[in-house]
């Protein structure tokens, strides 16, 4: 019951609730991100969804306007503290996650959960294991459970492990953890960036920013 219809009841709650608090960061930061190089104000990516459905996914935009997708050898994407990709303004709004509260539109229009596997690009739908493709039965998360307790500390497969765990145990009490979780793990910066443990990856990385 909690999963198929309670859950979705209390994301159009949290969403109505919490459009205010988005609207005024628009406000605040939109000007902010269109000012810096005359790009858009939203960076809106096509992403997997449930049943493994498209859709776009909203966040405020935290990088240069073309700036290269730069992946890791996992096929996660490159986040690094002194990424030139990212502008001032970009880097505060990701170490505070304010650049993903435009997915409350993505909440209010059922394409995403508030609590729920973060969504991957395109590309990866077809290197989901089968054993781990259960996690496309829930929707998409705005943090999940391993967002929340590895934040950008787990590779590619341990991502896909974590995603699949929480689908097969979705609850509400799960839920309230990870939303608890996620607060703490905001507010202490755990995790924040990508780990770069292999020294040819980190090579690699930087040849690429250096184009």
């Amino acid at each position: 019951m909690y999963k198929f219809a309670v859950k979705r009841i209390l994301d159009l709650l949290i969403g109505v609730m919490a459009f205010p608090v988005f609207f005024v960061c628009l406000i605040i930061f939109g000007p902010i991100i269109k000012l810096t190089d005359k790009g858009p104000i939203f960076y809106n990516a096509k992403r997997i969804g449930k049943d493994g459905k498209l859709f776009k996914m909203y966040k405020f935009r935290s990088m240069y306007v073309n700036a290269p997708d730069i992946r890791l050898a996992d096929g996660s994407t490159y986040n690094g503290e002194d990424d030139p990709r990212v502008t001032k303004v970009g880097k505060f709004m990701r170490a505070t996650s304010i650049d993903e509260l435009p997915q409350i539109l993505n909440i209010l229009n059922g394409s995403m959960s508030l609590i729920g596997p973060r969504p991957d690009p395109p590309d990866w739908l077809d290197k989901y294991p089968e054993n781990i493709r259960v996690f496309l039965s829930v929707r998409p998360g705005v943090t999940g459970y391993s967002q929340a307790y590895f934040r950008n500390g787990a590779d590619g497969m341990q991502k896909m492990e974590n995603d699949a765990y929480y689908a097969q145990h979705v609850s509400f009490i799960f839920d309230v953890k990870i939303f608890f979780k996620t607060i703490a793990t905001v507010l202490g910066h755990s995790n924040t960036y990508k780990d770069l443990s292999s020294e040819g990856e980190a090579v690699k990385v930087a040849e690429t920013l250096k184009k």
